[in-house]
């Protein structure tokens, strides 16, 4: 007589593991876009950025046999998450820094994003952010700025454009209320399709935004083939399904204060990668945000 060996338990990769590996899969993408900006113009590089993740996730998840959505809410659940939190942001971001707004003023409008998701989390989702939640969102609100103190000091307020401005403030909403969609929406959906689905929205955004306001420059160089394959796998393939397995894990206030990380980890890269100066200040500026994240992102 046989005796079955008892099933061992489902294993799964620690919250933390996957909130790191997210931040700097996330910080990463400022950093890349850097790199890429003297080889690509930036439409034409976010329209052929999207048509790859869309090819390759739609790849991917037929590869695995995954379901596609059996009912139209499906598809148009995640076709509208994808238009918010990858077309609409992708590109308003791009645009309004290649229109003259300052980086860093970017960043900062980035930024704000944990603070509106952590307002409309209630009314939206029904979700109470807990007193300790909001003080660790503000504490991680506060380190950003620190990190993006020099480089805020550094723009001219009164050079700073208002049209991009207003558009960079427009794909922040964007991608808070994509986030919140997704978690009310399609918050349990499988992630492969979802994904994909999203690219694919985004894409038919991005590519008629393209051909109306993008030059078409595109070098073909090698450095620009290894950010975009980079871009392709690592920032949008590898960072959208870590970012919805965090939203389907956890509440959206909570996920959203680890972008108070990205302005530290990107400060950081372009130190290791660019050279750039890391002043004392963005240095405790990175302590602040860790520990505010660390506080927003208890339970």
């Amino acid at each position: 007589m046989s005796v079955d060996a008892p099933a061992s338990p489902k294993r799964t990769v620690p919250a933390s593991v996957v909130s790191s590996v997210f931040v700097l899969i996330w910080a990463s993408g400022f950093v890349t876009a850097r790199f890429v900006a003297p080889h690509a113009e930036a439409f034409t590089f976010v329209a052929i950025r999207l048509v790859g993740v869309a090819i390759v996730l739609s790849a991917i998840t037929f590869g695995f046999g995954a379901r596609w959505p059996r009912n139209r809410a499906g598809w148009r659940d995640a076709l509208v998450a994808g238009v918010l939190m990858q077309g609409i942001y992708v590109i308003g971001v791009f645009w309004s820094v290649e229109r003259g707004l300052p980086s860093g003023i970017a960043a900062l409008v980035g930024s704000l994003q944990p603070l509106l998701t952590a307002a409309l989390a209630r009314p939206f989702l029904g979700e109470v952010v807990s007193p300790p939640r909001w003080a660790g969102i503000a504490t991680g609100f506060a380190g950003a700025l620190l990190v993006l103190a020099p480089k805020i000091g550094a723009a001219d307020a009164s050079g700073i454009p208002a049209l991009p401005l207003v558009a960079c403030l427009g794909a922040m909403v964007a991608m808070t209320i994509g986030t919140l969609w997704q978690k009310s929406h399609a918050g349990q959906a499988e992630l492969l399709p979802n994904a994909a689905i999203q690219f694919v929205g985004a894409g038919l955004l991005a590519v008629p935004a393209a051909l109306l306001f993008g030059t078409g420059r595109f070098d073909a160089s090698l450095p620009l083939w290894g950010g975009l394959a980079w871009s392709i796998f690592v920032n949008s393939v590898a960072g959208i399904l870590l970012l919805l397995a965090l939203i389907r894990r956890g509440e959206v206030a909570g996920v959203a204060s680890l972008l108070f990380l990205v302005p530290p980890v990107s400060a950081a890269m372009a130190y290791l990668l660019f050279g750039e100066t890391l002043a004392p200040i963005q240095m405790a500026g990175m302590a602040v945000a860790t520990i505010g994240v660390a506080v927003a992102s208890r339970r």
